[in-house]
């Protein structure tokens, strides 16, 4: 575990120590109003690749070796709102690892923070916390995303474990073939 020294916060009062560290953005999850437009753009325009489609339609994009860096989720209705109601799935974080992952769920529980998620979700195989921000922006903290290697494939959805518990993500792992 690292131990933080507390940080002053904006209005100067002492923030306490907070005991995890976030390795790097991980990945950005948005709704769209047309997925095949939207993946279009971000293959042929930028330099994402197809990672997996899952069941719900999601479509998971990758540049470099983590399983998804962006992700689309189908907006319902197929309809975009307008500029001022444009919404956020979720933001992610990556964190050391899984063990990381429940010294935040304590810390989370201890602040009250709400905690709408933990487990595994299937495609890129990664444990996480899902809680909301004061907004209810959803945060995602994250460990051992599926790397996808030269070859650029990434692991078959039958070998997708999905899990709704931290307890569980570790006691069933994902087989690697």
């Amino acid at each position: 575990m690292i131990a933080e020294e507390p940080t002053t916060t904006t209005a100067g009062e002492k923030a306490a120590a907070i005991p995890f560290r976030i390795k790097k953005l991980g990945h950005v999850v948005y709704y769209v109003s047309d997925m095949d437009r939207t993946v279009k753009f971000y293959t042929e325009i930028l330099p994402f690749k197809v990672s997996d489609v899952n069941e719900q339609g999601m479509v998971f994009l990758r540049y470099g070796a983590d399983h998804h860096t962006l992700a689309f989720a189908p907006r319902p209705g197929g309809v975009q709102p307008p500029n001022e109601y444009l919404k956020l799935s979720h933001v992610a974080l990556e964190v050391e690892s899984v063990e990381t992952l429940f010294t935040i769920r304590d810390w989370l529980r201890q602040h009250n923070v709400t905690i709408t998620f933990e487990g595994r979700k299937g495609p890129g195989a990664n444990a996480g916390v899902e809680f909301l921000d004061p907004d209810g922006y959803t945060i995602e903290l994250y460990a051992d995303m599926e790397q996808i290697g030269w070859d650029g494939k990434s692991r078959p959805s039958r070998f997708w474990r999905r899990v709704k518990s931290l307890e569980d993500a570790v006691a069933i792992p994902v087989p690697t073939e």
